[in-house]
């Protein structure tokens, strides 16, 4: 039986393994701590290796697991021992070049939490429920900015204005 390609969550940790980001799309992990703890495990488990920025795959409890780090943020989305590897490794890297170019190659843990609207709607263009919508970074960065409205209906371009001046008097207000 052939189905569409699924992810089981999309997980940014900072440099300790604490959650910056997280979407859940599988109710594997059904509580907080579940999570907390699959977290924490799947971070343990890959934070000696010198992913860099290049894209690893590991097999870790029964997932597959791909990630890849940038300065002091690691990128992970998991999915079942079923699910296509490459297809689990493009949602990575579209998920890490939006967030790159979103945040104008300024990939850390500070300017990502100042910008955390951005990157959960990031989270909301590429994957519904699980399903894989979008991999293509620059796709989901034009989406999520806004630079791609001229099609928008304008409740979308009002509502991406009102996160943008959001954003920024948040922005505004932890500088101060």
């Amino acid at each position: 039986m052939e189905t569409c390609p699924s992810v089981k969550n999309i997980l940014l940790l900072d440099s300790e393994g604490k959650r910056v980001a997280v979407k859940y799309y599988s109710d594997d992990w059904p509580t907080l701590s579940a999570k907390l703890a699959f977290e924490k495990s799947v971070f343990t488990k890959t934070q000696k290796a010198n992913a860099g920025t290049e894209v690893e795959i590991v097999m870790f409890d029964g997932q597959i697991v791909v990630y890849k780090f940038i300065q002091d943020l690691h990128f992970f989305v998991t999915g079942g021992e079923e699910e296509n590897e490459l297809i689990l490794a493009s949602v990575l890297q579209g998920f890490s070049d939006a967030v790159e170019r979103l945040l104008k190659n300024m990939v850390d843990k500070r300017t990502a939490l100042e910008n955390l609207d951005m990157i959960l709607l990031c989270l909301d263009e590429i994957v519904d429920g699980g399903i894989v919508l979008e991999t293509e970074g620059r796709e989901i960065a034009e989406k999520v900015s806004g630079h791609g409205l001229e099609g928008a209906s304008s409740a979308e371009q009002t509502l991406v204005n009102a996160l943008t001046q959001a954003r920024e008097h948040l922005a505004k207000s932890l500088l101060m």
